[in-house]
């Protein structure tokens, strides 16, 4: 499994860089985070335990659809959707249809986190 690299600095900073990037003044090494958050507790609830733990069950479990991880997690479908779409905005999880279901595939497990000194 993939690890991914976070980054975290304030939202001014993040656009900072991403201008940077663009004006092609900085040029963002291998290593840099490619998943930024404005704080920790931002990042925090993206990746809470629970949102950790339903990772790991996906990656172990594989399962074909929404419905089948919902009712194995012991949650309401609505509300796992909504937290999975959060994860594929960041990365985290791929959301990929199939025939007439959605199957949730993991893209990482593991997670490196860079914080920027405030």
């Amino acid at each position: 499994m993939k690890k991914i690299v976070i980054g975290i600095m304030s939202q001014d900073k993040i656009r900072q860089r991403v201008l940077a990037i663009a004006r092609g003044e900085h040029k963002p090494k291998r290593n840099e985070p490619k998943i930024w958050f404005p704080s920790m507790k931002s990042m925090a609830e993206v990746l809470s335990d629970n949102n950790r733990a339903l990772l790991k069950m996906i990656a172990e479990m594989q399962p074909e659809s929404l419905t089948e991880l919902a009712d194995a997690a012991g949650r309401q479908p609505s509300n796992l959707s909504r937290t999975l779409k959060t994860m594929a905005h960041y990365g985290f999880v791929e959301l990929r249809k199939e025939n007439r279901s959605v199957k949730p595939i993991v893209k990482a497990t593991e997670f490196e986190i860079h914080a920027d000194a405030a």
